[in-house]
C-alpha cells in the first residue's frame, strides 16, 4: 500500500488547523496596530493635515487620480466583451494582466462599497450634506450600518482603486514591486 510522501519544506501545509492558527496570528497582527492608529494617531493626524495641507493643490490633485480607474476598468472590460464576442480577441499576456487589473478594480469597488456600510466611520472632515466630521463637529468613530455618505469613510475608496491594479501587477511583475507602493500611498 503506498503512503503518501513527507510535504518538502517548499510545500505549504496542508494542515488545517495549523493554518487557522496562522490565520489567527496574522489577523491579531493587523487589528492591534489597527486598534492603536485609531485610538492614538487618527485624530492627530487629522487635524496635523487641516492645518497644514488643506487646500494645498498638488493634495488635491492627488485626490484624482484614482476617479478614472473604475469607469475606465468598466469600459475596458465592455470593449474586450464585445471584441470576444467577434472571436478577435487578443490572448497575449499583457491582456490577461489588463483584464486581471480591471476585475480586481470592480470587483474591489464593490467589496469596498459594502466595507463602507459595515464600519461606518465618519469622515474627517465635512464635505457632502453638512456631514458630522473630526475637524467640523468633533464628532469622530465607527458607526457599523449606520448608512450614509457621511459614515461611509472607511475602507478609502481611493486607496482601494489604486491598490486593486497594484496588487495584480505585484503577482505578475516581481521586478516592480518596489515601484508599486508609491501610488498608493500618494493617494
Amino acid at each position: 500500500m503506498p503512503t503518501d510522501p513527507a510535504p518538502s519544506p517548499s510545500t505549504p501545509n496542508s494542515d488545517p488547523a495549523e493554518a487557522a492558527r496562522r490565520l489567527g496570528l496574522a489577523a491579531l497582527a493587523g487589528l492591534l496596530p489597527a486598534v492603536l492608529a485609531i485610538l492614538f494617531v487618527d485624530r492627530a493626524v487629522s487635524d496635523a493635515v487641516h492645518e497644514e495641507l488643506h487646500g494645498v493643490r498638488l493634495f488635491v490633485w492627488l485626490t484624482w487620480i484614482a476617479e478614472p480607474i473604475l469607469p475606465l476598468s468598466a469600459a475596458f472590460l465592455l470593449l474586450v466583451g464585445g471584441v470576444a464576442a467577434f472571436g478577435r480577441l487578443p490572448a497575449g499576456g499583457a491582456m490577461r494582466v489588463a483584464l486581471a487589473a480591471a476585475v480586481a478594480s470592480l470587483v474591489a469597488s464593490a467589496i469596498k462599497d459594502q466595507l463602507k456600510y459595515a464600519f461606518g466611520r465618519t469622515w474627517p472632515e465635512t464635505w457632502t450634506q453638512g456631514n458630522p466630521s473630526w475637524i467640523g463637529d468633533h464628532v469622530y468613530g465607527f458607526f457599523p450600518f449606520h448608512g450614509g455618505q457621511g459614515w461611509a469613510s472607511f475602507p478609502s475608496g481611493h486607496t482601494t482603486m489604486i491598490a486593486a491594479p497594484m496588487a495584480v501587477l505585484w503577482c505578475v511583475a516581481p521586478r516592480l514591486r518596489p515601484l508599486l507602493p508609491v501610488p498608493v500611498l500618494l493617494v
